[in-house]
């Protein structure tokens, strides 16, 4: 195929997007590489190239696709001497230097909308798990141990659902909170007049007044990293039960962990631990901390490996996604 040349309808670059080299760097649904080669892109798998090999051979490629292999930071960026753009197989960005991005006209595409329905199902199972004692229960019939009263569960239905952060995540929630007797309010730093039959736009101190339920649907960034310690969950009138399928870091542990001592925090569901690698298969190599011991140890808190957002659907999801926005940015 001629190589054929498209104008990029974008603010922030006005030059001509030509047919590029396009280096995959995690594994994504294979839709999205179809996609860009049908569109006549050259697509690299670099999946299973080590991490030096990578940085010897990105200055060739002007797009990378990624998960979260490792930071696209400063250091690694200054290599990408050709890069047009770099799209993320998921919805956080905080491992790409965004500032250096927006400095040197990089687009940066992600794809909340490909794992929002996942993590809103994620978020409503995880809360009836913890709710019902399913998890313990299970457990403990496969150990001979059968207490009907010991697993006494409690019914969502009349309580009061407090959202920090109404985006693709939080609105997904919402949607599956619909068919329980719940009131949903929703605080958005970022977002007004959102609210309908099924949310109440609200405020932080809302939340603090009203909320049973606390789940967190919001980016890590500096205002949010450790967002909930000990003084914001002491503000809560109610004893709450807290969802985190975010990001680990915008729960603080101990703060955590003390509050559920003190009763403040009833059970928590973390999807997301503030312990979480890079890579995530060896976070449990070395770690020492007391507070990821006890966090292991607790009954009064579910945990998942950090699938809110990965199922089999999604995964097809997310790459769908990506080529959309690609296509519809640089080619249409």
């Amino acid at each position: 195929m001629e190589n054929i040349t498209f104008n990029i309808n974008s603010s922030k670059n006005n030059d001509e997007f030509r047919f590029v080299k396009i280096a995959f760097l995690d594994t994504v649904h294979n839709v999205l590489e179809k996609g860009l080669r049908d569109l006549g892109h050259s697509c690299d798998d670099l999946t299973s190239v080590s991490n030096q090999e990578v940085y010897n051979l990105i200055a060739d490629y002007e797009g990378i696709v990624v998960r979260s292999r490792f930071p696209i930071n400063k250091e690694f960026l200054e290599k990408c001497s050709s890069l047009k753009f770099i799209a993320r197989s998921g919805a956080g960005m905080e491992n790409i230097d965004i500032d250096f991005c927006d400095e040197h006209n990089i687009e940066l595409f992600n794809a909340p909308e490909g794992n929002r329905n996942a993590v809103g199902e994620h978020a409503l199972g995880m809360l009836l798990s913890l709710f019902n004692n399913l998890s313990k229960g299970d457990a403990e019939i496969r150990n001979g141990k059968w207490d009907r009263e010991g697993n006494r569960g409690i019914e969502l239905d009349g309580k009061t659902v407090g959202l920090i952060g109404f985006g693709n995540n939080g609105s997904a929630f919402a949607k599956k909170l619909r068919g329980f007797d719940v009131q949903v309010l929703a605080y958005d730093k970022y977002k007004t007049d959102f609210g309908n039959e099924f949310v109440k736009e609200s405020t932080l101190e809302d939340l603090f007044e009203q909320a049973d339920i606390l789940s967190f649907h919001i980016p890590q960034n500096q205002e949010t990293i450790w967002m909930a310690g000990e003084e914001f969950l002491k503000r809560f009138k109610k004893n709450i039960w807290l969802i985190n399928l975010a990001r680990g870091k915008i729960v603080e542990t101990k703060a955590l962990l003390d509050a559920i001592e003190a009763g403040k925090v009833q059970g928590a569901c973390l999807d997301v631990l503030e312990f979480e690698k890079s890579s995530f298969e060896d976070m449990f190599e070395g770690q020492t901390n007391e507070s990821f011991h006890k966090l292991l140890n607790s009954n009064k808190v579910l945990l998942s490996p950090h699938v809110g957002g990965w199922t089999h659907e999604s995964y097809y999801k997310l790459s769908q996604v990506l080529l959309d926005k690609i296509t519809k940015h640089f080619h249409l």
